[in-house]
């Protein structure tokens, strides 16, 4: 239960859902919502685990990815603040395990949701059921998005788009090559000769732990 006046505000500066809900959705919510810290390297969830809770992020980042035999990994998506996991959400109505990893990439604060209320709010409340599809909607174009990435694009082009989504965060990157492969579903290796490559054609520089962007219209249109 979260009855604290200021929790409360603060969910609602969150989750602008809660701002227009009918009083019956707000004291629904409130008294069967709770709040929990999780730790940074956390997993929230396992592939094949049941899905018993859904969690609004209040803040922090949660990366959600799926794993091969081999080892290697390929990130699906990204909940950050305001957002949830549409994969949870699914399963929660399908009553199916959990199809991949869900992991914390930075402490989290969450607002956790028992399973059989988020069940009972979607045939209840026409704002929770909107909400709801809403997160589907955005999470299936951004799953189709990487599906359609893996399927029609070289790696090149796939790691010159990585960096140029990146570069937003300014021009000198905190990242790895192992992440880079981590989140593209390719391997250290690969990204290394890669970016050896763009090295060598003055788009990058590489140091350990950083990676510069020397040249971002060359790396534009390296994409296209």
């Amino acid at each position: 239960m979260i009855s604290d006046p200021q929790q409360q505000q603060h969910l609602t500066q969150h989750f602008p859902l809660l701002l227009n809900a009918p009083l019956e959705f707000q004291e629904h919510f409130f008294k069967h919502a709770t709040l929990m810290q999780i730790p940074e390297g956390h997993t929230i969830a396992s592939e094949g685990s049941e899905c018993s809770q859904l969690a609004l992020v209040l803040s922090g980042k949660v990366r959600v990815y799926k794993l091969a035999d081999s080892g290697r990994e390929i990130t699906l998506y990204r909940i950050n603040t305001g957002d949830s996991c549409v994969l949870t959400a699914s399963c929660i109505m399908s009553s199916m395990p959990f199809p991949a990893i869900a992991t914390t990439e930075s402490k989290v604060e969450a607002v956790i949701i028992p399973s059989q209320y988020v069940r009972e709010w979607m045939a209840a409340f026409t704002l929770w059921e909107g909400f709801i599809f809403g997160l589907i909607s955005k999470r299936l174009a951004d799953v189709i998005a990487v599906l359609e990435d893996v399927a029609f694009h070289r790696m090149d082009e796939r790691i010159a788009a990585y960096l140029i989504a990146l570069s937003s965060q300014g021009m000198i990157l905190t990242t790895t090559h192992h992440k880079i492969a981590a989140d593209l579903g390719t391997t250290r290796e690969v990204v290394s000769r890669i970016l050896k490559a763009f090295d060598s054609k003055g788009l990058v520089e590489g140091a350990r732990g950083k990676l510069t962007i020397k040249d971002l219209p060359g790396l534009q249109a390296y994409r296209h």
